[in-house]
């Protein structure tokens, strides 16, 4: 009987990789006992293999680690496809494992966005914090409420107290900067675009948004006043002055911009009313000239857009991708696709990053919901400080998946990496309605008990998503669930060719135990083509390469 061999992890010390720098990963081995085997780790770029190396090993029992290096092509964004095999001497395989990995030239071409909510004085563990992330390939962070006030960003002295009583540390963001650029992360600081304190609110009353009866904005039991944003005010001068300082005096990577997605109008103090649609996308090109100034190309701008607004003229504007967060009525699975869809386009092609907070303890909420944000070629940000998830709008409410969630979404978000060149941000939206599956229900506008197609085109390929919703009782991503989706194999998949024709058909799926790539077979007729997926849980894929 053949020793028991696991892989017990394959990890990166970057959350991805420049186009200049050499790939390296660790492997981990436990054997039980001592014996000869090959290790074998294969690189490959979507259906191409692009390295196989080879280490001829002398196992001793318990746990090893073995270390390779690859220097990728320059070209970026790709994602690349890591698999791991353990053989004995006769070549019989022992042991299997894959992972991914990608080469971007900046975070925000395929954007992972994670979070940080702890800035206490003597914090110690910051590196083992960002290293829990790295399984999930986060490459940027929110610094979460990091600052002093909102109208005063850097703290008088290093130790202070926030508005809601916390002790912080600037000495300590700057140390988990420090340890975010050393894994390739990037470092965002959380700012408002309109909030001051009450005492700065006294201290300039006249550069307050108004309401119509002529009083100030609050946000929240008198914690913040809604000052005017619209660019040339007083308000707005002061904070561009506090931008240019956060990154003269700092090393963040460039400006989280939030807003409360209320008031969308003001006043002034004549009671004439003004529109925030535009002022607010105006804030975000004027952001992105200081930006620029102080950090280059290397600098972001991110705005949150709340509840999908003002889309129209924010995403569009000189952000480096749209960033929504999910409240009503945007309520149902189908509605994630669409405003991920509708800001691709009138973004230009940015990528999208998804706000969406989920109890992680709703496993096939949490599942469905990054399975349909993926294949759409969005983010989630979702995981962060000490690898807890996102639950709440309220950053330090996070909450702790499970371990099996853990595992799976990791799965999920690594799987997304390795195909980033078939369904990512880099890929467009096709037409959903051009699939089919015979017996099942596919109707974009139907929210439960079918089988959702989301189709994504790149040059030469078609890659169709199947998300699972069969034997739902409800279509809503943040109620709880409470079952799983009904398991269904040998699915029959019809698409409308226009008159193309097909090279190969291949299949994968997150929820399998390795992430690679099978071939599946296929048939044309009447400008239709037909093939059958083997088992679909929550997420599989099917890609079409076309003939030239």
């Amino acid at each position: 009987m053949e020793n028991q061999i696991n892989i017990t992890s394959i990890k990166f010390k970057k959350s991805f990789f420049l186009p200049t720098e050499t790939v390296d990963w660790i492997v981990n081995l436990k054997s039980d006992l001592q014996q000869s085997v090959n290790l074998i780790s294969t690189v490959s770029y979507l259906d191409q293999t692009m390295s196989i190396q080879r280490q001829n090993l002398q196992l001793e029992a318990g746990s090893s680690e073995f270390i390779f290096s690859w220097d990728p092509p320059l070209s970026a964004p790709k994602g690349y496809g890591l698999d791991i095999r353990v053989e004995n001497e006769r070549g019989d395989i022992l042991a299997v494992a894959s992972s991914a990995f990608d080469v971007l030239e900046k975070w925000t071409q395929n954007p992972r966005y994670g979070f940080l909510v702890d800035f206490s004085p003597g914090r110690n563990d910051g590196e083992q914090t960002l290293d829990q992330l790295l399984p999930f390939r986060i490459n940027a962070l929110q610094f979460y409420d990091w600052m002093y006030r909102h109208d005063t960003y850097l703290p008088p002295e290093d130790s202070f107290i926030d508005p809601l009583g916390r002790q912080l540390s600037l000495g300590t963001t700057r140390a988990l900067i420090e340890a975010a650029h050393q894994r390739n992360m990037a470092a965002m600081p959380y700012t408002a675009v309109y909030a001051a304190s009450i005492p700065f609110y006294k201290q300039h009353p006249d550069w307050a948004l108004l309401e119509p009866d002529g009083k100030p904005s609050f946000f929240g039991e008198n914690f913040l006043v809604i000052m005017d944003p619209r660019p040339g005010s007083q308000w707005t001068n002061h904070l561009f002055a506090e931008f240019k300082k956060i990154l003269k005096e700092t090393k963040f990577d460039g400006i989280h911009l939030d807003q409360y997605g209320a008031p969308k109008v003001g006043y002034d103090r004549g009671g004439n009313q003004y529109d925030l649609d535009r002022p607010l996308a105006e804030l975000i090109d004027a952001t992105a000239e200081i930006v620029d100034q102080e950090r280059g190309e290397k600098g972001s701008v991110v705005f949150n857009a709340v509840t999908n607004w003002p889309i129209e003229t924010v995403a569009p504007s000189n952000q480096d991708l749209v960033y929504i967060e999910v409240w009503p009525p945007y309520t149902f699975f189908n509605d994630i696709g669409l405003l991920i869809q509708q800001a691709q386009i009138l973004g230009g092609g940015k990528p999208v990053v998804i706000a969406a907070y989920i109890q992680p303890a709703f496993e096939s909420n949490a599942l469905l919901n990054d399975a349909i944000i993926f294949a759409n070629g969005a983010g989630h940000i979702e995981f962060g400080e000490a690898g807890g998830y996102l639950a709440d709008p309220y950053f330090p409410k996070y909450e702790f998946p499970s371990a099996k969630l853990a595992v799976q979404l990791e799965k999920y978000y690594q799987f997304s990496v390795r195909y980033q060149n078939w369904i990512g941000p880099c890929t467009q939206a096709g037409q959903t309605n051009l699939v089919s599956i015979p017996g099942m229900e596919t109707d974009a506008g139907i929210t439960k008990n079918k089988v959702m197609p989301v189709v994504r085109e790149s040059d030469g390929f078609t890659a169709i998503s199947l998300i699972n919703l069969i034997g739902l009782k409800h279509g809503e991503w943040k109620k709880n669930l409470k079952f799983t989706p009904t398991f269904l194999t040998d699915l029959e998949v019809a698409l409308d060719s226009k008159g193309k024709m097909v090279d190969r058909i291949w299949f994968a799926s997150p929820d399998f135990s390795e992430l690679v790539l099978y071939p599946l077979n296929f048939k044309e007729e009447n400008q239709k083509i037909v093939f059958s997926i083997p088992s679909l849980t929550i997420w599989s894929l099917a890609i079409i390469e076309w003939k030239k």
